[in-house]
């Protein structure tokens, strides 16, 4: 303040300097008595204002630089603290923010440490200033923002056909994901793969061996979907390890369905072909009862369903029985109708290739490739009694087959539906695509050529020694009863009459009435 007053006794000393001046003009009558200057023509000034003027100034700017400095020596620079614009306060030094944000950022990390912590600082900033004893709160500001920072965690997510299905920390984690649920379906996919997924696949699949089963190899393996990956900011409660995102990505949730009743079905059946128990399905339709369920109407259903459909594509081979052929000799030594096993066949072993599509471990499609006989079968030998009258010496005919090997009945043949027990009742045959021409597997008799419930366009060929085969859905029928086929001959076209969900044949083998499975004897 000394240097304020400085400069104010000096614009003081210069105003009176200036009145001065002013009297001294005023009283002066004799221009002579003024002294001037040789070569002036007008009125010259005194020497000793000009020398006090000139110190005047001279003090005045010391005086001035003096202050200045001064002032200068006795300003603070301090920062003001700024959120969304909002001044919240002031600090001393913008390192105490740096610190403040480190600190912040070790204690989030610290709460979270499977996942990368970020501060979120967006919005925070700082101004520079200076003032003379200004009143810093960098404490009061300090705690202040302490409270109001927040962070997020940088994640990854995982898209499923452009659907967010999960978080995970890191691209790696995510490609591990992905390939430990292609493991969970596929086990002997493991071979080469990465350290981290082998052990995530462990954790997933303990019980699962590095073979899906004896005689089968793993062709393929890949995802029905379009996976897509993406940085983002998430909540790190919300960031899945490996294991936790394999199980959302193979994971299933029942899926609305409406079911259209075909003839034969029953609630039972209906339940186990979408997984439920009949109670559910009946649950899910108030007032259904079995007696009043009609042909065509609609029913609500649920089906599992996941995220990710894991596709795999095996070869199988494995080993099957084959039925022997029946040969028949006629006998006089026997009473004619009599029948007489003289040497009891014997099974043959063949193995059969297929090529077995699944979709998440659900076979959805097997095609037959071929097969190969391992041991031949031992024919069965009956003798066949003609005697009518005594004969003195026995004879044995040359022998008669009438029970054959079978062909398959369609060219390049998948099996859709194998022989056994399926949707709640039994499959007495194996369903069949390929090609459209349908065939006899054998020689014999057409016995039957028309309709039969559940099976629509039928045709039944009796071959003989009790054996007949079955064909049936067809689209339409090129044969009549009592008509002889060779084996191979055309019966008619695949089709899809009768109860049938798709184009495909109906076939079946059976031997004195009791249906067998067809893949002992084709």
């Amino acid at each position: 303040m000394k240097g304020f007053k400085g400069i104010r006794w000096i614009e003081g000393l210069l105003r009176r300097q200036q009145a001065d001046r002013s009297a001294l003009h005023n009283n002066s009558t004799d221009e002579s008595e003024l002294p001037s200057h040789p070569e002036s023509t007008g009125r010259a000034i005194p020497r000793k204002w000009i020398w006090i003027s000139a110190g005047a100034l001279l003090l005045a700017g010391s005086i001035y630089t003096g202050g200045k400095a001064y002032v200068n020596a006795n300003t603070i620079p301090f920062y003001h603290v700024y959120v969304n614009g909002q001044a919240i306060g002031t600090i001393a030094d913008d390192a105490e923010l740096d610190q403040l944000f480190e600190e912040k950022r070790q204690e989030y990390q610290e709460k979270y440490p499977d996942v990368l912590m970020v501060l979120h600082t967006d919005g925070i900033t700082t101004k520079a200033d200076r003032s003379f004893k200004p009143d810093i709160n960098s404490e009061e500001t300090l705690n202040k923002l302490d409270g109001m920072l927040k962070a997020y965690a940088r994640g990854v997510e995982l898209k499923v056909d452009g659907k967010t299905v999960a978080i995970v920390k890191d691209q790696e984690t995510a490609r591990a994901a992905i390939e430990t649920a292609k493991l969970k379906f596929a086990p002997d996919a493991d071979a080469g793969k990465t350290q981290t997924q082998q052990v995530a696949f462990k954790k997933v699949s303990a019980q699962a061996s590095a073979k899906n089963k004896e005689g089968a190899e793993l062709e393929s393996v890949q995802i029905k979907e379009e996976i897509t990956v993406a940085g983002t900011k998430a909540d790190p409660n919300k960031v899945l390890d490996v294991e936790d995102a394999v199980r959302v990505l193979t994971g299933t949730k029942d899926k609305p369905v409406t079911y259209t009743v075909k003839e034969g079905d029953t609630i039972t059946s209906i339940a186990k072909q979408f997984g439920m128990k009949s109670s559910e399905v009946m649950a899910l339709n108030p007032g259904l009862e079995e007696k009043y369920m009609q042909i065509g109407s609609e029913l609500q259903l649920t089906q599992p369903e996941a995220p990710l459909t894991v596709r795999t594509v095996e070869t199988v081979t494995e080993k099957q029985p084959s039925k022997p052929e029946t040969i028949v000799r006629k006998s006089d030594q026997l009473p004619l109708g009599k029948r007489k096993v003289v040497r009891p066949g014997r099974d043959g072993v063949k193995t059969v290739s297929y090529v077995v599509t699944k979709e998440n471990g659900r076979v959805v499609s097997k095609q037959w490739t071929g097969q190969e006989v391992v041991q031949e079968a031992l024919p069965e030998v009956v003798y066949k009694g003609t005697k009518v009258e005594r004969k003195v010496a026995p004879k044995v005919s040359k022998k008669t087959s009438s029970s054959k090997q079978f062909a398959w009945p369609v060219s390049g043949a998948r099996i859709t539906s194998s022989f056994g027990h399926r949707w709640g009742r039994s499959h007495e045959g194996i369903d069949v695509v390929g090609g459209s021409t349908i065939m006899a597997a054998a020689s014999g008799r057409v016995v039957f050529s028309g309709q039969q419930s559940g099976y629509g366009n039928v045709v039944i060929v009796d071959h003989g020694n009790g054996y007949r085969t079955l064909y049936g859905h067809m689209s339409r029928i090129s044969v009549s009863n009592g008509q002889s086929v060779s084996q191979g001959q055309k019966l008619g076209v695949m089709g899809n009459t009768g109860r049938s969900t798709g184009t495909h044949l109906h076939f079946e083998i059976q031997k004195n009435g009791v249906a067998q499975n067809p893949m002992k004897y084709l």
